[in-house]
């Protein structure tokens, strides 16, 4: 019986038949290689689902506490969404944050505030299109510019002015204080983001991966 069994294998092998591993790895390559609107590919959609997890555990459960956290969070939580506009451009990038945001609303019981989830988007649209389009050659320029830019027009201009109205009054500030103050935590923020997404970049095997993440 082993012979016959040996020998059918043999000639299924010889004809070209499909061998229980070849179909395994063949399914796997074409799940991996699965279309899905907005992210070319379904192993892009994971990775996106992943960064935006991050970004969520970063902020809520990661950040640095200090008496004027609910309207200057010192944390990473823009990390993830930085890194899927500049790996994976402007549209998913501005996904990621916008998800992150609004999943961190819902777990946590906060109102939705339209501007500050536009904020959020805004980080990772701005950050993949300056990325894709504009900053291309110097690995460096790109992430500063990219980083900077993503700041201060989703973190400091907009997510501020959607969180003005709630809490000016209860901190007494005026409005330009309020934006110096946010200002400055990003710019502290924003160097260290630099910083580290430059030294993972940077690294071959590292950019390796996030590039076979990022194939559509």
């Amino acid at each position: 019986m082993e012979k016959q069994n040996k020998s059918e294998q043999g000639e299924g092998k010889a004809q070209g038949l499909p061998q229980e591993a070849d179909i395994l790895t063949s399914e796997a390559r074409s799940c991996g290689k699965t279309r899905v609107r907005g992210f070319g590919s379904l192993r892009r959609l994971c990775f996106a689902a992943i960064l935006a997890a991050m970004s969520l555990v970063l902020g809520k459960f990661l950040q640095i506490p200090h008496p004027f956290q609910e309207f200057i969070r010192i944390s990473f939580e823009n990390l993830p969404v930085l890194l899927a506009g500049i790996s994976m451009g402007p549209i998913v990038g501005a996904l990621v944050g916008t998800v992150a945001d609004l999943l961190g609303c819902v777990l946590y019981g906060y109102s939705i505030n339209p501007i500050v989830t536009l904020g959020a988007a805004s980080v990772g649209l701005v950050s993949g299109l300056l990325a894709r389009y504009v900053v291309k050659k110097s690995l460096l320029a790109k992430v500063a510019v990219s980083v900077s830019l993503a700041h201060l027009v989703g973190s400091v201009l907009i997510k501020s002015a959607g969180l003005a109205a709630w809490y000016l009054a209860k901190y007494e500030f005026g409005y330009l204080e309020f934006l110096g103050w946010r200002f400055l935590n990003y710019v502290i923020v924003g160097v260290a983001e630099c910083l580290v997404l430059y030294l993972l970049l940077r690294n071959r095997a590292f950019a390796k991966q996030i590039k076979e993440m990022c194939k559509i």
